[in-house]
């Protein structure tokens, strides 16, 4: 059974991410397009591969674009740090991550997360339970890995809570967001774009967002549909779907030098293209990629 949310535990859609990362590697074959075995150990969820949620066929096209899309974050952290690599071994560089949820980057990548700043915002009560389980499974938190917590209710600011936790607004920054902007409004996520075009040259902006309606072929348009019904139903409703003009042009206006829409084409050529199993995501979510 799905977990429930709680003010001190993990958000439902961040259990369901973790756990759909390690069910990839568990019946997908190898290679697996990205490894992330500590969802289970995170979630401390026991016989989570009977969720319904979890079935093979079920989850095939979801967990695909979770570990497509985490992929992908995680090859242009890492050509980011390589650009800002200095001579003593350590990159300039800070990696925020909105939304983090039980993001395990700072205990599986150490190779590269301790060259770096790493910050993680979320909720503070899910955060405060992720810090708790971490010390639970004998992972002591690193200087480099930053808890920002954002009571986004209380409509706090958290881009000050950011440089509360130590951020330097001097520093280029790595910022990911995967599965958020959907939640935003237009003008909430215009908001973000004007934030995060402030930063300083060399920084890099990845977002995840929807497809538009119009953009969707009959099938997936409906699945599409069906989908953003049940969320509305929920409590949690698709605010804002995107052409990728819109949300380009949304970006430049911004301040952005550049903004690159990668579709999930792309994402497909360069992870999935040669695998026998099927394995593939829809084509309802995209990237943006901006740089300043």
């Amino acid at each position: 059974m799905e977990s429930q949310k709680s003010d001190f535990g993990p958000e439902p859609t961040a259990v369901r991410v973790a756990l759909w990362r390690a069910l990839h590697i568990q019946i997908d074959e190898k290679p697996h397009v990205f490894e992330d075995p500590l969802g289970p150990q995170l979630a401390q969820e026991e016989n989570w591969q009977s969720r319904p949620d979890m079935d093979a066929d079920f989850s095939k096209p979801m967990r695909a674009s979770i570990v497509g899309r985490a992929r992908f974050i995680e090859d242009l952290l890492e050509e980011a740090v390589g650009n800002s690599h200095r001579t003593d071994g350590v990159s300039h560089l800070q990696y925020v991550i909105l939304g983090a949820g039980l993001d395990s980057f700072a205990q599986r990548r150490q190779d590269l997360a301790n060259r770096i700043q790493v910050f993680e915002i979320d909720q503070p009560g899910p955060q405060t339970w992720k810090q708790r389980r971490l010390q639970e499974l004998g992972y002591s938190i690193p200087s480099w890995q930053h808890f920002v917590p954002v009571d986004f209710s209380r409509d706090e600011s958290w881009w000050d809570r950011l440089i509360s936790a130590g951020f330097d607004p001097d520093i280029p920054a790595f910022v990911a967001s995967t599965g958020l902007s959907l939640y935003l409004t237009r003008d909430e996520n215009r908001k973000m774009f004007r934030q995060l075009a402030g930063m300083v040259p060399g920084s890099v902006f990845a977002t995840t967002f929807m497809l538009s309606l119009d953009q969707l072929d009959p099938r997936e348009r409906s699945i599409m549909e069906f989908v953003m019904e049940k969320a509305e139903n929920s409590g949690t409703p698709f605010r804002s779907l995107f052409a990728p003009s819109e949300i380009q042009e949304a970006a430049i206006e911004a301040g952005f030098k550049s903004a690159d829409y990668i579709s999930a084409e792309i994402i497909y050529e360069r992870y999935f293209s040669n695998r026998q199993d099927g394995l593939r995501a829809g084509n309802a979510e995209a990237f943006l990629v901006a740089k300043t």
